[in-house]
């Protein structure tokens, strides 16, 4: 059966989570095709796409961005439909892409940290995009450099994949340590999920850390006050 890109996500009802967003694909044939720190992948019963499920990803709209502005470069995945899910979750769906040789893939990311003329405008995109998210994000990491994030493309050109992310470390350790703090930065309907993501290489988190995050006095009353925020924020600068 051929997959009709731009409708998939229709029956998706609004406030849906990950986990109705994967039931739906997969009660359509879709399968796993991929798992990482921060989401799962599913691929379409042709082969022809790709879906991205991730519970939690505050960079989810970033990449999206990204993908939409450097469309013409043709050096990104094509973007069919995207998503931002309950409690902070994100789904994308895409041209389905195949991995490169690791030499290949940091050959790629090589020319475009000179950048060459091929990708000049595409790592302008991806600079530009990356300020507004390291403005915008608390716990916004640096540029992905993993050579898993170049991709092959069903018509053989290379794309470059995800090179946004949190600092997954760094905010987990500080949801442990001070809840408080994410309560103020991140707003609970943003974050509501994010004990569920994968963390496929990292290992998942004990189950008595993911119960503490749920935890209703783990979060302050008055999280998400602008005071609250800006204190906060002034106290990552």
């Amino acid at each position: 059966m051929t997959v009709q890109p731009g409708t998939l996500l229709r029956d998706l009802p609004p406030g849906a989570s990950h986990v109705e967003a994967e039931r739906l694909l997969r009660a359509a044939g879709w399968t796993s095709c991929g798992r990482g720190d921060w989401a799962i992948a599913l691929a379409s019963p042709d082969r022809e796409l790709a879906a991205r499920i991730s519970p939690f990803d505050p960079v989810g709209p970033y990449t999206a961005r990204l993908y939409d502005e450097a469309s013409r470069t043709r050096r990104v995945p094509v973007l069919h439909e995207h998503r931002r899910l309950d409690g902070g979750g994100d789904i994308q769906v895409m041209e389905h892409l195949d991995p490169v040789p690791t030499e290949t893939a940091r050959g790629f990311l090589a020319q475009l940290a000179e950048p060459t003329p091929e990708l000049s405008q595409l790592a302008q995109i991806v600079r530009a995009i990356h300020r507004i998210a390291q403005r915008e994000l608390p716990w916004c990491g640096p540029l992905d450099e993993n050579p898993s994030n170049v991709m092959r493309a069903a018509d053989g050109r290379l794309v470059l994949c995800d090179p946004f992310y949190a600092d997954g470390p760094d905010l987990y350790a500080t949801a442990q340590r001070d809840p408080d703090r994410v309560a103020a930065l991140i707003p609970e309907d943003q974050r509501r999920w994010m004990t569920e993501i994968p963390l496929a290489e990292s290992g998942p988190w004990p189950a008595e850390g993911r119960d503490a995050m749920r935890k209703p006095s783990s979060v302050p009353m008055n999280a998400g006050t602008r005071s609250d925020v800006e204190s906060a924020r002034d106290h990552l600068i």
